[in-house]
């Protein structure tokens, strides 16, 4: 982790209009072609959840603003960013998780059943590791929503936060709408969009 040198940073400006915002993240909902995705996932056997939250990190983990965090009023740089998810227990709560991040989608899979057994085994809320360096996410597979409003923890709040919505027939494809919430201190539309088209080549391959 770095801390970024503000004086040489060519958005200094818009950090400094936006930092100061009550609320300064901004939410866009997009839908995704998971048709590819959704196979790959079935004829491996594999959690489809897994497959898409991969390809999400492998897409977040290559924009270096996704990486920017606020930390006393100073912004560092991530190495690397791992997922935040919640994780539905039997009675229908939620706990929430954290799941490192790997390259290799076979270690980020156990990463993610070993978070599934610990929310499982145990009643606690939080993950024994929170930390910034993440993105909270969640899955709704019930909802086929088309924006989303994420709760707002406060003026520092600078970790984006995602929500995957259900899988839905598209003219014979399968979509899935992505709502995505950003920091516009750190992030602008032209990274959202970098995101999203690395994610959907990735949700492709």
């Amino acid at each position: 982790m770095k801390t970024l040198d503000l004086n040489k940073w060519n958005r200094r400006q818009q950090f400094n209009h936006f930092k100061d915002f009550f609320d300064p993240y901004f939410t866009l909902t997009v839908a995704l072609d998971v048709t590819r995705a959704y196979k790959i996932a079935k004829n491996n056997n594999i959690s489809f959840f897994a497959k898409y939250l991969h390809d999400c990190m492998k897409a977040i983990n290559k924009i270096e603003n996704f990486k920017y965090r606020i930390i006393n009023k100073e912004v560092v740089v991530c190495d690397i960013i791992n997922a935040s998810a919640t994780i539905m227990r039997q009675d229908n709560t939620f706990a929430l998780t954290f799941i490192n991040y790997s390259d290799d989608l076979n270690e980020f899979i156990k990463n993610i059943n070993l978070e599934k057994k610990r929310v499982k085994d145990t009643n606690d809320f939080y993950p024994p590791s929170n930390s910034l360096d993440c993105i909270h996410c969640s899955a709704m597979p019930w909802i086929n929503f088309s924006s989303n409003k994420e709760a707002y923890y406060g003026k520092l709040d600078s970790v984006p936060k995602l929500a995957f919505g259900k899988m839905y027939d598209n003219n014979g494809s399968q979509s899935m709408n992505v709502s995505i919430s950003v920091n516009h201190a750190l992030v602008d539309g032209y990274h959202v969009g970098l995101f999203i088209k690395y994610f959907q080549e990735y949700l492709n391959s």
